[in-house]
C-alpha cells in the first residue's frame, strides 16, 4: 500500500473508530453497574442526532406529525458558526442523556426492584427501543436527513497534502469528528479516575451493597450511569451524522451492533477496552479494499469472532475465576 493511501486509510478509521469508542463506552458503563446490556443505546444514539438536527434546521419538511412546524421562525440560533453549532450538539446529546434516565426508571428500576433476571431487564430495554424508533418515525418520518451545509460555519471541505507525488484528502468533518471524540473520552477518563463522582461510581461497580453501607445513593448514582450513558450516545450520533447524515429512524441499530461488538471485543465492562476496541475496528473497516466495500460492516464481526476464539474475555478483560 502507498503511503499516501496508508495516511488516508488511517485518518478515516481513527474518525470512525473514535465515534465507536464513545458509543461502546455508554455501553460499558451500564454494564459495569448492573451487569447488563442496554438495548435502547442504539434508539438514544438516534435521538441524539434528531435532537442536534432539530436544533440546527428548525423544522422537519418531508413527513410525520412534525411536519412543516418550525421552531425558529427567525431563523435558528443554533447555526452558522462552530460555537453555536457546538452548543446544539450538547444540549442534543444531554436531552439524549435524560432520555436515558427515563428508560432507566421504566425499564430497568421495576426490574430491578422486584430482582428480576438480567435477561428480563434486557428484554424490557429491547421493547423501549422499538417503541422510541416507532415514535421517531411518527413523529419525523423514515426519511433521510442532513445537516445544511454551513450548519457549523464556513470551514474548508477538505485538507489536502502532498505525500510524494500523491494527494492525500482528508475531510474537514472527519478532523472534528476524531478532536471532538479524544476531547469526550479524555474527560470521561478524568471523571471516571479523578473525581468523587468517578469514584463513587467505582465503588457501586465493585459491590454495590458495600457502597450502600459506605453512604454511597446507589440509586443515585445508577442514574448519573443512565445519563453519562445517553449523553455519550446522543454525541456520537450527532458526530456519525455529521460525516453520513441521518439515515432514518432505524439508522443506530447497525451502530448498537457495532457497539456491542467493540464492547466484547475490548473486553466487557472495561473503559480501556472500550477504547481500544473501537479504534481496532475503525481501523479495520478503513482497511477494507474499496471493490469489497459492500462487506465492511462484517468485518467487525469477523475480527470479533477471530478475536475470542484464542481470547475469550477480550483483549483487555479478564477471566472469570469460577469458585468450585
Amino acid at each position: 500500500m502507498e503511503p499516501s493511501q496508508l495516511i488516508q486509510n488511517l485518518m478515516n478509521g481513527l474518525a470512525i473508530g473514535s465515534v465507536y469508542a464513545i458509543f461502546a463506552l455508554g455501553y460499558t458503563l451500564v454494564f459495569s453497574i448492573l451487569g447488563i446490556i442496554n438495548f435502547a443505546q442504539g434508539a438514544v444514539f438516534t435521538l441524539g442526532a434528531y435532537f442536534t438536527y432539530a436544533l440546527v434546521s428548525g423544522q422537519f419538511e418531508n413527513n410525520g406529525l412534525l411536519k412543516g412546524i418550525n421552531l425558529f421562525p427567525a431563523g435558528s440560533p443554533f447555526a452558522g458558526n462552530p460555537w453555536a453549532f457546538g452548543l446544539a450538539t450538547l444540549i442534543g446529546a444531554a436531552l439524549a442523556g435524560l432520555i436515558a434516565v427515563l428508560i432507566e426508571r421504566l425499564a430497568f428500576r421495576p426490574m430491578r426492584a422486584r430482582g428480576a433476571e438480567p435477561l428480563l431487564a434486557l428484554v424490557s430495554s429491547l421493547g423501549v427501543a422499538l417503541v422510541i424508533v416507532n415514535l421517531i418515525q411518527l413523529l419525523v418520518g423514515a426519511e433521510s436527513y442532513s445537516f445544511p451545509a454551513n450548519a457549523y460555519g464556513e470551514f474548508r471541505p477538505a485538507l489536502t497534502f502532498n505525500v510524494g507525488d500523491k494527494v492525500v484528502v482528508i475531510r474537514s468533518v472527519q478532523l472534528v469528528i476524531f478532536a471532538v471524540s479524544m476531547v469526550m473520552l479524555g474527560l470521561l477518563g478524568y471523571v471516571i479516575g479523578r473525581t468523587k463522582v468517578g469514584k463513587a461510581l467505582r465503588a457501586v461497580a465493585e459491590n454495590p451493597g458495600t457502597a450502600s453501607l459506605l453512604g454511597i445513593s446507589v440509586d443515585r448514582y445508577v442514574l448519573i450511569t443512565f445519563f453519562l450513558s445517553g449523553f455519550l450516545g446522543g454525541l456520537a450520533g450527532t458526530l456519525v451524522s455529521l460525516a453520513f447524515g441521518i439515515g432514518g429512524p432505524y439508522f443506530g441499530q447497525a451502530f448498537g451492533l457495532k457497539g456491542l461488538a467493540v464492547i466484547v471485543l475490548g473486553g466487557l465492562g472495561n473503559i480501556p477496552g472500550a477504547v481500544l476496541g473501537g479504534l481496532l475496528i475503525g481501523l479495520a473497516e478503513a482497511f477494507v479494499p474499496a471493490d469489497y466495500s459492500a462487506y465492511k460492516d462484517a468485518v467487525a464481526f469477523a475480527l470479533l469472532f477471530a478475536v475470542l476464539l484464542l481470547r475469550p474475555q477480550g483483549l483487555l478483560g479478564k477471566a472469570q475465576i469460577q469458585k468450585v
